[in-house]
């Protein structure tokens, strides 16, 4: 890390460290960041691991590292520890550690991190809370995971629900900064994409839901399939489009449930673009996995409604996305979507009863009620823009930047010493 002084004014150079280059939230918050921060003058190269052959989903106007790690194999843990490791020892060379700031977004980074300002290599590191799971199963994982909060020099959340979570678990305080969307990227105006994404995900008159962030127990997709048997029992040609799901973590018992509850009420599934019989009905239910990040605007356009009744989530980057592409949110009233979300806004949903759920999806399709929540959520998504979550974070970076500097006793101190 450079130590020289003063940092109040000049621009910085940052290193952002995220653990995937798949299109998590997480991740897209990184990217997202490290453009705004661009945009204010300052250098941002972006890092993560990546297997051999892979690459990050979208291009960005952000450096990008992507530092050589070895195909993902092993348990859990394995896996962890080595991208540890990965990070570990790319930044133990000084030619990849001169930067005025590192800054981590997951517990991987953050506690590559840690072992290297233990071993004197940095001076500190700024860690982002996304939101805390309950354990990851194995308490050695859970133990790095607290490490890495524990440890940090400076916490970052982009709630306030979890910004008090983390005091109230750790006695910690973070600064809240924030989230954003893209509002040149997502909108209602349609575009080119749209009809070709419809035809290739097989997508029929509708009415269209769309569920984002593939089949996971913290995303409720389970709750979100039994909601939309039950709308199926009225509306005959009722789809539900789900997307995403590229994880470092092991889903498999999640989707065990969802395929049992899949063949209770006999429903049929595809794969996008999976060629039916002309004339034949939609499939009821699409499996669209991992698209390209271009699409993704055109996704939500397609759909009459996004269902997002998560258990757990740092912010919910797609519900502010969907409210920029003009379709209305069904969300869990929960923090932290209750942080940024009045009762105006989005159509709530108890994320525990699917029942509650399937009412909400309802009553997404009554008259009026998309061009009223299109309205709303139109505000919402103006009111959460990149550049002043990235001006929050410079604050916060300067601030300890500052500490870390007034810290170093001045060179004639060193030389009587």
């Amino acid at each position: 890390m450079r130590r020289s002084r003063p940092f109040r004014r000049r621009a910085l150079n940052i290193a952002l460290l995220t653990h995937s280059t798949n299109p998590r939230g997480g991740v897209v918050h990184c990217l997202e960041l490290a453009e705004a921060l661009i945009a204010l003058g300052h250098q941002v190269t972006l890092h993560a691991p990546v297997a051999p052959g892979g690459g990050l989903f979208r291009s960005t106007s952000a450096r990008v590292c992507l530092i050589p790690e070895a195909p993902a194999a092993g348990t859990l843990r394995e896996r962890i520890e080595r991208r540890i490791d990965t990070f570990r020892n790319w930044f133990s060379s000084p030619c990849h550690a001169d930067f005025d700031l590192f800054h981590a977004h997951d517990g991987i980074g953050a506690n590559a991190l840690f072992e290297l300002r233990k071993d004197g290599r940095i001076p500190g590191y700024v860690r982002t809370v996304h939101h805390l799971e309950d354990s990851y199963g194995d308490a050695h994982l859970d133990a790095l995971e607290m490490r890495s909060i524990l440890g940090a020099d400076r916490l970052l959340c982009v709630s306030p629900s979890w910004s008090g979570k983390l005091l109230g678990r750790t006695g910690r305080e973070a600064a809240v900064v924030g989230n954003g969307v893209n509002l040149a990227r997502f909108g209602a105006r349609p575009s080119a994409r749209d009809e070709p994404l419809r035809r290739r995900l097989g997508l029929g008159p509708g009415p269209v839901f769309l569920a984002v962030g593939g089949i996971e127990a913290r995303k409720n997709t389970v709750a979100t399939l039994q909601a939309f048997a039950r709308l199926r029992q009225t509306l005959a040609t009722a789809q539900l489009v789900v997307a995403g799901g590229a994880s470092l973590l092991d889903h498999s018992a999640c989707r065990q449930a969802f395929d049992a509850v899949l063949a209770q009420e006999g429903l049929a599934c595809a794969g996008p673009g999976e060629a039916r019989s002309p004339g034949a009905p939609a499939t009821p239910l699409i499996l669209a996995g991992v698209l390209e990040d271009a699409d993704m605007p055109a996704l939500y356009r397609c759909a009459d409604a996004l269902v997002f009744p998560s258990r757990v989530e740092g912010f919910g980057l797609a519900v502010i996305e969907a409210m920029a592409c003009g379709i209305p949110a069904v969300v869990s009233r929960i923090p932290p979507f209750t942080d940024f979300l009045g009762d105006a806004d989005c159509l709530w949903a108890d994320p525990a009863d699917p029942e509650s759920i399937a009412r909400a999806m309802c009553r997404a399709l009554m008259p009026g009620t998309r061009e009223r929540l299109a309205a709303r959520g139109a505000e919402v998504a103006r009111r959460h823009d990149w550049a002043g979550c990235a001006r929050a974070h410079v604050q916060a970076y300067r601030s300890l930047l500052d500490e870390l500097s007034a810290s170093i006793p001045p060179l004639a101190e060193i030389n009587h010493a």
